[in-house]
Formats: structure tokens, sequence, C-alpha cells
């Protein structure tokens, strides 16, 4: 049996930079054509040069062998690291029959800077311009001069801000850095490699510094939340092929100047003026003579921390589909997909003229853009031309959710090449693939993972279009792990936590946004809304729910101890605001958007509270804190017993009588069984009284068909899946959907356009339906026993009018994959190929219910006719 080695990660990434853990983690996957490969046991080497290492010269850690299958998450157990220094390492393993491996292919890691006092740059920034509502995004450049040989380059950037970095004439980097954090708190450093870019003699670094979240105007919240104004911080090391180094820095000494961006904002999008454009501006020899002095900040009190979350890139670039002229001469392009990013524009004409590119999700009877769910958002960029050929425009610090694009005041004749639409988000990995034999089933997932393409973008923001973007939490809970299916988010949540914990209260209470940016003093100061609520059900939860979510996905049980303190906080902060373990119903979300029904505050908040606390529990029974994990459960039981006593009635009735109770109250294990049997039976017959339709908001639309699945009723979770009359999921798409509506009626035949101060047609929460499409649909479950599908658990569910379902997901350990067949006679084709070591209970819907065990390979089970 041959085993190779492949996918070594650090920390979840390949070869990373600037990393600021001490323990990182060591991750790797095993291939083989081979059935049954596993390992056996394995032998880590770490060294400071990949030459040594290659020798087996392993300066900083040699494991030796050790016996165990773990391939993933194993932490560096070395000698300590140091700052700015690289890592590079290899493992081999042994198989099951205890032959060794050929060694991998050498990986590496590098440090950042490690303790504060190693920053040596400062913060600079350019003075406001007196009279402007939005500022100019201001230009920074240094000129400087290597005389030697140079060995390794590496940047470490951020700003309270957004920036592009420059060198020598080329943009590099990504978008949006540093991220959105609670700037009060700390941001986050990019390494930057540089090496390859710099030339003998002159150099030039640039930047560009863009208000972003810091300064910016941040959703409905304002502008300015955290700063008035953005600033950088750079701190450059050259080592030199003689051994020594040196540093370049901003400091007083850089030069700053307005340029061409008139303004870029988030919210507001941006207006350039080519004929400012500073040419040659991040090139040596360019003539900053008259450019200022950068002003520099005093310092910083936040945290410099390693970029956790993974980076914003353009992931895809789209042409437009179509175009229309208007009556008033514009022109209006379909991107044929509702999309999140911008429009790069291409436009040749007379010097001063002015083009607009304006951007909306849907469009009007009339034919013109539907901007009235903007509310105070202008997803507009404003382009005046310097008249010298053909020149090509896109925005720099701005984004916007759009389908629709109106090109105004284009000089000549614009055709289907006049723009091109790039599309924009945390760059998460593809993770999961899943197809079905109907057609709209396919496109409901299409939906749902362009949804989380749109939405995904540093945090899991609401809605990509309007005036609002916010990072709200209960969103982000309900969806984590259909977003885990679709797309490798390991780091992406691992940061967001770290933002819920960040604004955690002083009480314990979580937060409704994270990064919260004001927006627990708007709601309490906002006698509109009248949303005083110190903390809301199903949004605080987010604290517990999403680090077990990550758990279950990747085995990440650092994940679990780095919050455990907070997540303990958030339970005993409920258990004390409690009447006998009933919470209160002062909640302002509830079900947010159900239709047709109206779930009881303290129902969702009791509920809520136990599944919490039951969570807890079985963290505290991973990190092995025994006497916790059993307070916690015993609390569990009384809060169930509360539950019951307080909201179900003799005849099994829960207080409310909508879906969604009883689905809560299911899927959290809150009732006896006789109970379970009477809210089965009262769940279903609300679906049939509403003609096989659901009535459920956020917080009950994820758990609405493992509930029914989980309790006998297929049929009704594949009635709903596929039910095409309003309100369902194949509405939308029956109506040319192509992400999720935030609300299920954003647009009916009825009555059009909800009303516009709350639509948006991009947003993720409804499509939490996805889980459930992976878990029982294709039937690819994790084992919490053996979490991040160390061991999987196949357990499909044929159902309803699909004939064929074939899925995947790529695991840390590899890709697990699924796809089974049904005839019209009833016989049923399952194949599963499962990663090299790992194993899978394989559970087959037939009437004997067949289970086999399997280790890694590609098996074939059928059954003869399992429908009769």
């Amino acid at each position: 049996m041959t085993i190779r080695i492949t996918s070594c990660k650090t920390e979840y990434m390949t070869n990373p930079l600037g990393l600021d853990c001490l323990q990182p983690r060591l991750f790797w996957q095993l291939e083989s054509d081979s059935p049954g490969a596993s390992q056996s046991a394995y032998h880590i080497q770490v060294a400071t040069s990949p030459e040594g290492l290659a020798q087996g010269e392993a300066d900083m850690w040699d494991s030796g062998e050790v016996r165990s299958d773990a391939s993933t998450h194993l932490p560096y157990d070395g000698a300590p690291l140091q700052s700015e220094t690289s890592y590079y390492w290899r493992v081999r393993v042994w198989d099951e029959a205890g032959q060794p491996t050929a060694w991998s292919d050498i990986a590496f890691w590098s440090m950042g800077l490690l303790s504060r006092g190693e920053w040596k740059a400062k913060w600079i920034g350019r003075a406001a311009e007196p009279g402007l509502e939005m500022q100019p995004s201001p230009y920074f450049r240094k000129a400087f001069v290597l005389n030697k040989a140079v060995r390794r380059a590496v940047a470490y950037v951020t700003a309270l801000g957004v920036y592009e970095l420059h060198l020598n004439g080329e943009r590099i980097g990504d978008w949006f850095a540093p991220g959105w954090t609670d700037y009060n708190v700390r941001v986050q450093v990019q390494a930057v490699e540089l090496t390859d870019k710099l030339r003998a003699g002159e150099n030039a670094l640039g930047a560009i510094v863009g208000d972003g979240w810091y300064a910016g105007t941040v959703g409905f919240l304002g502008d300015k939340v955290y700063g008035e104004r953005p600033f950088i911080l750079l701190q450059m090391t050259v080592e030199y092929e003689d051994g020594t180094k040196e540093r370049i820095l901003t400091d007083a000494s850089w030069k700053t100047s307005r340029g061409p961006i008139l303004y870029s904002d988030m919210i507001k999008g941006e207006a350039y003026d080519a004929r400012e454009e500073l040419t040659g501006w991040d090139l040596p020899g360019y003539d900053d003579e008259a450019w200022e002095l950068p002003d520099v900040r005093a310092g910083y009190n936040g945290l410099l921390v390693a970029a956790v979350e993974p980076p914003i890139r353009i992931t895809k670039t789209m042409r437009p589909i179509s175009m229309e002229r208007t009556a008033a001469g514009t022109y209006i392009y379909d991107m044929g997909q509702n999309m999140v990013g911008w429009t790069e524009l291409k436009v040749q004409g007379e010097r001063g003229t002015q083009v607009t590119l304006s951007h909306a999700e849907m469009l009007n009877t009339d034919g013109t853009l539907y901007l009235d769910n903007l509310r105070l958002a202008v997803q507009q960029e404003h382009y005046t031309l310097k008249g010298e050929g053909v020149e090509r425009f896109e925005p720099h610090f701005t984004f916007h959710g759009f389908r629709y694009v109106e090109l105004i005041g284009y000089p000549g004749e614009p055709d289907l090449e006049t723009i091109t639409g790039k599309v924009v988000h945390s760059d998460t990995p593809v993770a999961g693939q899943l197809e079905t034999s109907d057609p709209l089933v396919n496109r409901l997932y299409a939906n749902i993972t362009w949804g989380q393409r749109g939405n995904f973008l540093s945090v899991p923001t609401d809605c990509p279009q309007r005036d609002e973007r916010l990072g709200w939490t209960g969103d982000a809970q309900i969806f984590a792990r259909t977003a885990a299916y679709n797309m490798d988010v390991s780091r992406f949540f691992t940061k967001y936590v770290q933002d819920m914990v960040d604004c955690q209260q002083p009480s314990g209470a979580f937060t409704d946004v994270a990064p919260d940016a004001g927006w627990i003093r708007h709601k309490n100061w906002n006698t509109r809304l009248n949303w005083f609520a110190p903390d809301n059900s199903g949004w605080g939860d987010a604290g517990v729910i999403i680090p077990w979510t990550l758990y279950l996905m990747y085995g990440d049980v650092r994940v679990l101890a780095a919050n455990y303190v907070a997540m303990v906080k958030w339970v005993e902060y409920l258990k004390h605001t409690t009447d006998d373990l009933v919470r209160p119903g002062y909640a302002n979300y509830a079900d947010w958007l159900s239709i047709g029904a109206d779930t009881p505050n303290e129902v969702l908040a009791t509920a809520y509270f136990a599944y919490s606390t039951k969570l807890l529990a079985q963290i505290a029974d991973v990190l092995g804190k025994t006497e916790d994990a059993q307070t916690y459960r015993t609390l569990f039981d009384g809060i169930a017993a509360a539950f019951r006593r307080a909201f179900v009635d003799g005849d099994g009735r829960i207080y409310g009588d909508t879906q969604t109770v009883y689905v809560l109250a299911l899927q959290f294990g809150l009732l006896t069984e006789s109970q379970r049997d009477q809210a089965v039976h009262r769940l279903v017959a609300d679906i049939r009284g509403r003609g096989y339709r659901l009535s459920t908001g956020f917080l009950g639309v994820g758990y609405l068909l493992p509930a029914l699945t989980d309790h006998g009723c297929l049929d009704v979770a594949y009635s709903l899946l596929t039910q095409e009359a309003f309100p369902s999921w194949m509405y939308s798409i029956k109506h040319g959907a192509t992400t999720i509506w935030e609300r299920w009626d954003g647009w009916t035949e009825e009555n059009g356009f909800q009303t516009p101060s709350m639509n948006s047609f991009n947003h993720y929460s409804l499509g939490s339906v996805g889980e459930w499409m992976f878990r029982y649909m294709a039937g690819i479950e994790a084992d919490p026993a053996a979490p991040g599908f160390k061991h999987a658990l196949i357990k499909p569910k044929p159902g309803g009018r699909l004939t064929s379902v074939k899925a995947s997901y790529a695991s840390l350990y590899g890709t697990l994959q699924v796809a089974w067949q049904l005839t019209g006679e009833g016989d049923f084709r399952l194949e599963v190929e499962v990663p090299p070591n790992t194993t899978a209970t394989i559970h087959m819907p037939d009437a004997e219910g067949t289970v086999h065990t399997v280790s890694s390979g590609s098996y074939v089970f059928e059954s003869a006719s399992m429908l009769h």
C-alpha cells in the first residue's frame, strides 16, 4: 500500500506568514489508491532552514515517532518561536500495517512581530480638508535605496481604515485589509512577502488609505464610528544576504497627498476624477516635492494581532447577459446574477466627461432601477475622464449588492464589453458540492451559496446593499452549519467569535451585532425603535452555537477552550435573569420575519437558554471539565422542566402554537416522550392547515426540516422543500431569484415589493435549509464523538420528487462523497467515498435499517424495491 502525504497546512493555511500563535497547529492529508488506508503513527520535524530539514536537522522540534492517527490540529511543541522567523516542517506517517511513508514536501510558516516593543513604525495619516462631508482618500509614499543583495523582505501592515499597498508601481495584496474588528480592542496585521518585488538601488513604497469601517459610514450608525480619519502603520524588514537587516517604517519622513479618489465610502460609493491622477506616484524617481508631510499619531491602545480571517478577494469576474437603452438615454445592464462587489468600466471620451455607474438588485415594473430598498446607501460610482484614450476604472474602498447596473452619461455607444462585474468576498474556499435530479432544488442550493458569497465579507453581514451590512449574530448562528458545508469557514468564524467576545458586555450578555460599532448605544437612544432589550434570544446564543459548530465541522478544540469563559459568562447571565428558569419576554426580534405567525418571546428565550446550556455541558465534556459538564446538564434538565411547566399544556399545546415553538422544543430536547408525539402532531397539522407551507422566521427555519425528519415526517419535509406556492423557498426562485431573500414576502405577485425600509434580496438566513440538504437529503453528517469528519455518519434520506442526489464535502481529511439514485420501482443505489484515515457508519434507508461500518475507500450499496 502506498500512502502519499498532501495538503500540509499550518493554522488551516498553506505556508502562512506573520503568525502570532506560539503553538501553531499542523494539518495534513493522506492520499491512497488502496482501501482501508489509515495512519498509525506520525513523525514531525521542524527546522529554521529548508536545507537543514532536508538533511534531517530538525533544530526546532523533532517529535520522533508518535503512535497516533491524528493528522489535524497537532500543536507545535518545540523550542520557543521567535519574531520574524520562518520555520520549515515536514511529516511522515506509518500506515495501518506499520510501514513508514516518504517525508512530505516541506511546508513552512513565519512568525510576525510578537511583542509591542518590536513595533518601531508610527501611525501616519493626512490632515482633514475643511468643509468636505467626505474626505479624499490619502496617498502615501516613501522612496528608499537598497545597496546590497536582498535575501528576504516582509512588510507588516495594518490600518485604522482600509488600505491598498503599492511597491514600485504595482498594487500588492488583497481588498479591504485589514478587515473589520472592534478597533477599540484590536486591529489585524497582514504580513506581505515583498522579496521578489524589490530592486537593487532605488525603490518606492506607496499606500492609499480609505476610511473603511473605521472612519467611514458603518450601516445606519453613521460615519466616524471609531475615529475621525484613517491611519496606516507599516514596518518592512529587509534581510540582506550578508545577514544584516534594515527596516523601512512609516514615520514623519513619508510624504502624503490627496489624489483622484475624491471620496470612497463603504455605503456612499466612490467619486474618482482621473484628471487628478498622480501618474507614477508609486514608482522610484517620482517628484513628491509638493506633497505634504503626514500627521503622526501618538499611538494606539488596541492590540496588534496577526490576521485570523481569510483575505477578501475578487473571486470571479462576470459579463452582463443583456443591455437595454432607456428612454432617458441611459443603459441598464443585467448581470444575470445578484452579486456583491463592483463593476469595472471601460470608456473613451473627452476630458471632464462624467460617467456614473448605479447599482441595484431589482427593477421596477417600468424597467428602471429599484433603489427604494437602499435607504440612505448610494450604490454609485462617479468617474470623471482624463481624456487620454481608453480608460479603465474600478472603485477602491466600496462595494455593492446588485444584479442591475445603470450606465449614465456614457460618451458613445456602450456594449456588453463596456462593464465587467467583480465578485468580491472573504476568500473562503468552496468545501461542498450538491446536485440533485430537480433543477429547482439545484437553483435553491445555488442561491444559498450566492447568498453566502455575497454576505461573508470580513464579517457575516445581513445584507450587502442598503445602509446596514452589520454582523448580526442571530443571522450568523442559524446559518453557521450551512456555511461550513458550503465553504471552509474555519478561520472566518474563528475571527467572528473573537469579534463577539470583544464586545461581550460586563454582564455577560453577547451583543446583537459584532463588531458592535455602536449598535447598543444606537438602539438604546433610538426612541423610534423602542428596542431596549439587554440581550436577544437566538442572537446572543451565537456565542455558544458558533464555537460548537466549529468543533463539529473541524474538530477544533482550541476555539472551545479559548472562548469557554465567555460562554460560561453568557449562560450564567441568562440563568441570573430568569424567573424560576423561565426567561423574560423582552427580546426585540423574536422569530424575525416569520410569516403569518407570532412566536412569544419568552418561549423563544427559554428554549434558547436551554440550548446554550445543553451545548455548554457538551463543551465542558470535550474540555475535560467534568464538574462543569454535570452542573450544566443539571441546569439544562431544570430549564426543560421549567419550559414544560410554563408553556406546555395537558394536550401538548405549546404557548404560541406556532411552527417555531414546536420545532425548537423538539430539536432542543425540551419535551417528554408523550409531549414529543403531541408536538409533532401539532406541527404537522399546522403545516397541512397552511397547504403544506411554512411560517417560520430566522430562528425557526433552520430547525424546521430537521425536526420533521428526525420525528418521522420526511414526506412533510420534502413537501416544504419543493413547495412552489407562497410562502416557500421555491416561490422566489419561480420569480427569478438568484439569491436568498431577506423576507418570504420581499416581492409577491399580489403586493409587489415589501416595505422598502427593510427588503434585501440578498440575505443568507432563510437559506439555512442548506444544512438539512447536506445532513439529511444527501446524508453527510458529522459525529460529535469524532468531530471534523474523522468519523462520518452517512444517513441519506430519499424522498419527495427527487430521484437522485450527489454531494461532496471537503473535510480536513479529504473529500467525502455521497451519491444516491432511486428508480421508479424503488430500487436504491448508494455510492460512498470515504477519505483515508477516516471511517464512516453508513445507514441504509431500507426497511431493515441496514448499517455498514467502513474504513476509507469507495463503496456501492444497493437495496431492491425499497419503497414496496
